[in-house]
């Protein structure tokens, strides 16, 4: 289970002038998916923090391809990239209804201990959750 897949609907709150989807809710379905990756995997981020472990955002890299359109139902392909390490890499996949890819992008999140904001390992049961997805 690298990957998981997330079906959204887009709502008009979420379009621009001219019914277009705005770029900036990309980010948002990609959170949306990667907590459902997350979940699939038997975790959350709720339970990183109750473990003082935080997960910002280092780096992310979109490609918008094709526009989606208010109504349209979308699917978003989550991956993990590899094994983590003090970073978890994941690549997206957006998808129209009708198979157009709308966009593709690379994110890389930093494990951060809570209480100093420096960078730490991740929790060890989800490092082995992961590492068992590239065996």
């Amino acid at each position: 289970m690298r990957s998981t897949l997330t079906k959204i609907k887009t709502r008009y709150v979420e379009t621009d002038q001219m019914g277009i989807i705005h770029h900036s809710n990309y980010l948002i379905y990609m959170e949306q998916a990667r907590l459902d990756w997350l979940d699939a995997l038997g975790f959350s981020y709720g339970r990183m923090e109750e473990n003082n472990v935080l997960l910002p955002v280092y780096q992310i890299d979109i490609k918008y391809k094709n526009p989606i359109k208010f109504g349209e139902e979308i699917t978003v392909k989550t991956t993990l990239k590899n094994v983590p390490t003090t970073r978890v890499e994941f690549e997206y996949e957006i998808v129209n209804q009708q198979g157009k890819i709308c966009a593709t992008a690379d994110l890389t999140l930093v494990f951060t201990n809570g209480s100093n904001f420096r960078p730490t390992k991740p929790l060890p049961d989800f490092l082995l959750a992961c590492e068992k997805l590239f065996d």
